[in-house]
């Protein structure tokens, strides 16, 4: 399957996103034996008067014919008064896949929403609009995950994340994995390694086939944003990483983009801005940002699309760790995570302000990480430490634009690290500028955990890390206080896994620590 034309793309998207009725002339209208909806349904990108609501159908007999589909937001889950309906074509350039960004909404205001195709109609979904930018929000719960690889183990997570009742889901990247399997899987792929865009709409289908997984993306909103095995393993803008081979990036990457569009609920201006340029020349415009009023501004960055190649890797290989001082472009002050455009986005948006909380949502962990005991040092090149520079441009915006608060969300790495973040990584005594919580997997496997105690010692700005469990955060912010509390499971290879508070932690306001709750 070819991947679509950017623009026609594009066209598709914005046709298929309007929210009001289509003429009778535009209805197309075929019988399914089975029921469509065996994805879910999910609901994201919210704004003050409205939110995106998404579902892709999936049946033998829509084949590659467009159809269409109705769907109904209400105040009650019984929807004995429709307050908004309308109808949405589902393309098959697009997978069949419904992105209906509605409008008219009350701000902070809560919704059931459903879709409805034939005599068939899709399961219930739960969302809510965000307050007004200028709104005194008193409180919001947000959850905070990533990195789910289907064969590592069971998405029991979700399920427990549910009954924590968050008001947004904020996923950090590695929504899905590419490759072809694992080594004492839990549970196996669908095929092989993905290259192609059926791959990738097939390997998203897998996913979302989770009932866990499906049930938690219609609790509420989510908020999203992506790291490399979305594509490939260590990719670097259009530079594949440590992948493995594969003769046309560009080709395999563009399809990778456009089957996450599909199975999201992202607006359609993800590529509006895309095509006009705004973005770089990139595909999908994924950072921006989030107003919960005048309680927190919630900045999501892109740490893959635009990023230099990493440090200093051998020819073929992604990520490595060694002494940057053995390399000389390491600390190359040019070198960029987000790209010129992003960098110039995020001081402008953090000078803004007009929040309590001043938040970062990325991929990964954005603190020094020393693996080398005692003197010297062994750092990790794929994240925020094979791009010192960067951070530290990142860390001075900060401080020049005064962000109130400032909060880092994290994933990545699949253990929890919880610290300050430091004005200067190499001189302990230097300033905390703001707080870190960079989170552990879903499912995905930790990588060296017999090793945590040395690695805590030698990076006091830490003051929790965590490698033997799997889970999710959830974060509860009120003007005052921020408190966290780490999640883990028991046993991710076990549908019914019990769930802990594995630590909590409380953050005041206007004091940039972060101390045990």
């Amino acid at each position: 399957m070819q991947v679509t034309d950017r623009r026609r793309l594009l066209q598709l998207a914005a046709a298929t996103a309007a929210a009001g009725w289509l003429p009778r002339s535009a209805w197309s209208q075929v019988r399914t034996r089975d029921n469509p909806f065996t994805l879910g349904v999910a609901s994201g990108s919210p704004l003050a008067d409205s939110v995106v609501l998404w579902t892709r159908l999936v049946a033998p007999e829509l084949s590659a014919q467009p159809v269409t589909v109705r769907w109904e937001l209400a105040h009650d889950e019984a929807f004995a008064r429709v307050l908004h309906s309308g109808q949405a074509e589902a393309l098959p350039e697009l997978a069949h896949s419904v992105h209906v960004e509605t409008a008219a909404l009350a701000p902070d205001t809560g919704y059931f929403y459903r879709f409805v195709f034939g005599e068939w109609t899709s399961a219930v979904g739960r969302t809510r609009t965000l307050p007004r930018p200028d709104a005194a929000m008193a409180r919001v719960r947000i959850a905070y995950a990533s990195c789910q690889r289907w064969e590592h183990g069971f998405f029991a997570a979700w399920r427990h994340m549910r009954e924590d009742a968050p008001d947004f889901v904020l996923f950090l990247g590695d929504y899905m994995y590419e490759y072809a399997g694992a080594a004492r899987s839990v549970r196996a792929t669908d095929g092989p390694e993905t290259f192609t865009l059926q791959q990738y709409r097939n390997r998203y289908a897998l996913y979302k086939s989770d009932a866990d997984l499906q049930a938690m993306h219609a609790a509420c909103p989510w908020l999203f944003t992506w790291d490399d095995h979305e594509v490939s393993n260590d990719y670097a803008a259009l530079n594949a990483g440590g992948g493995g081979p594969s003769p046309d990036f560009p080709a395999r990457r563009a399809a990778a983009y456009q089957a996450y569009y599909e199975h999201m609920p992202l607006r359609a201006s993800v590529l509006t801005r895309a095509l006009q340029g705004l973005a770089g020349g990139a595909e999908l415009r994924l950072y921006g940002e989030v107003r919960f009023g005048t309680l927190a501004q919630l900045l999501l960055l892109d740490g893959r699309q635009f990023r230099d190649p990493q440090p200093c890797s051998p020819p073929g290989r992604g990520s490595v760790t060694r002494d940057p001082g053995t390399c000389e472009s390491w600390n190359d002050p040019s070198r960029t995570m987000l790209g010129g455009a992003q960098e110039q986005w995020l001081d402008m948006r953090l000078g803004a302000g007009g929040a309590a909380w001043t938040v970062l949502g990325q991929g990964t962990l954005f603190g020094q990480r020393d693996f080398r005991p005692g003197p010297g040092k062994m750092l990790w090149n794929d994240g925020w430490d094979g791009y010192a520079a960067a951070r530290g441009r990142l860390v001075q915006a900060l401080q020049q634009q005064r962000a109130a608060n400032p909060v880092l969300f994290g994933g990545d790495i699949h253990e929890n690290w919880v610290g300050q973040v430091k004005a200067d990584y190499d001189r302990p005594e230097s300033d905390s500028v703001g707080v870190e919580f960079c989170g552990t997997s879903i499912t995905s496997r930790a990588f060296e955990p017999d090793k945590l105690r040395q690695r805590m010692a030698d990076n006091p700005h830490f003051v929790h890390a965590d490698a033997e469990r799997r889970g999710y955060g959830i974060a509860d912010f009120t003007r005052g206080r921020l408190q966290v509390r780490l999640r883990t499971l028991d046993d991710v290879t076990r549908r019914d896994t019990a769930v802990r508070t594995e630590a909590a932690f409380a953050v005041e306001a206007g004091r940039p620590v972060v101390e045990r709750a």
